[in-house]
């Protein structure tokens, strides 16, 4: 536990800074949502002007932009976004900062196995996670809410942080298994990021092209999007399963690696 604890502690300004970020882009975000339906003009039928690209890569889908609901599926999107590189950065650095700040000697001279000491890396970087899923979820629910006009909000909420869970799960996931399998660990975390921003543009494409939904297998953010969440329709079984297995496999390469690899003590 006092490795669980060191790493709580080593991440705690980085915890605060990304918890601060998603709190102001629910609140920005909303505020501006305040802004236009206080001109009167409806915003479905604003956005139904824009050009059909526009709509598509903004995820407008069945939303209704006239609820504050509808427009928080357009600003889910980017909190998706954030949290995710949150989470590939935090599974990357987490296993890869002990040789990149040459501090591997601090744990490898105590009684515990390796397999502790990723369990206790990784039980660290899931519980940050979970505080910025939370603060998240929270925030969004208490902002939306007082634009909502006794709209029920809350549940549609939850069903999108449990799909941004998953996603963060997942890319944590690549994180760790980069920083485990690399030679190089210091290049996991901007790896780990590329790849993430590879999978967003290509959700776009996807978006901008009907004949790529075949590809939508390959990149999380198709996964559990606000539009298909949203309104009952709750996350898609056949996501969850995919999710949970690449997790898996993911851990499961994280484990194998890390356990044989030659450290720079």
């Amino acid at each position: 536990m006092n490795i669980f604890w060191r790493e709580m502690r080593a991440n705690r300004k980085s915890l605060l800074f990304w918890s601060i970020g998603v709190f102001l882009m629910v609140v920005s975000g909303m505020s501006k949502y305040a802004g236009l339906s206080s001109s009167g003009q409806s915003m479905s039928g604003m956005m139904s002007e824009m050009p059909k690209s526009l709509q598509a890569i903004l995820g407008i889908g069945n939303l209704d932009l006239d609820k504050a609901s509808g427009y928080y599926g357009i600003l889910y999107l980017y909190l998706l976004l954030m949290a995710t590189i949150h989470a590939a950065m935090l599974g990357a650095n987490i296993l890869s900062k002990e040789e990149r700040d040459k501090t591997s000697e601090f744990l490898f001279v105590k009684p515990v196995s390796r397999n502790n000491i990723i369990t206790a890396k990784l039980l660290a970087a899931f519980v940050n996670i979970v505080i910025i899923n939370v603060v998240t979820l929270v925030s969004s629910i208490i902002i939306v809410g007082q634009y909502s006009k006794g709209e029920a909000v809350a549940g549609d909420i939850t069903m999108t942080m449990l799909g941004m869970f998953i996603v963060q799960l997942l890319f944590m996931g690549i994180g760790t298994a980069l920083a485990a399998v690399k030679k190089k660990p210091n290049s996991a975390a901007s790896l780990a990021t590329g790849i993430l921003l590879l999978t967003f543009v290509l959700s776009m494409a996807i978006d901008l092209n009907d004949k790529l939904a075949s590809l939508k297998y390959m990149t999380p953010f198709k996964y559990f999007e606000a539009k298909n969440v949203m309104y009952g329709g709750g996350l898609d079984v056949v996501f969850v399963v995919l999710s949970v297995a690449m997790i898996a496999v993911l851990f499961l390469v994280t484990y194998t690696f890390f356990r044989t690899r030659d450290l720079n003590v």
